[in-house]
């Protein structure tokens, strides 16, 4: 099922993207980008690459909770997820990346 990519300014003035799931939740965010071009770039790699099960790196938080990035073929960090309180959580929500991502649309709010 489709997601759709929100790309909007952040308080310091720099472009980030978020892709939210049909139902709305937020799934992964972006890091600030300098030009609206490269924040684009950033929504046309997660669509690439999260359909490589092996770009998606789990990590624990120091409060014992889980989180994943999505990185790209060079190894950076495309986007970040929320934090879960279970391992099947955070693995629900890189399935649902790979599930929303390709066929998101792109909604410019800047």
């Amino acid at each position: 099922m489709p997601g759709k990519f929100e790309v909007y300014k952040d308080k310091a003035g720099g472009f980030r993207f978020r892709l939210k799931a049909a139902n709305g939740q937020n799934i992964l965010s972006s890091e600030g980008y300098n030009s609206k071009a490269s924040c684009l770039n950033g929504v046309e790699s997660v669509k690439k690459n999260s359909q490589n099960p092996d770009r998606f790196v789990k990590k624990t938080t120091p409060s014992g909770k889980f989180r994943f990035n999505l990185t790209a073929s060079n190894g950076q960090v495309v986007g970040t997820s929320q934090s879960y309180a279970s391992q099947s959580g955070c693995n629900n929500g890189m399935k649902s990346v790979a599930q929303c991502s390709p066929g998101a649309s792109t909604d410019d709010q800047t």
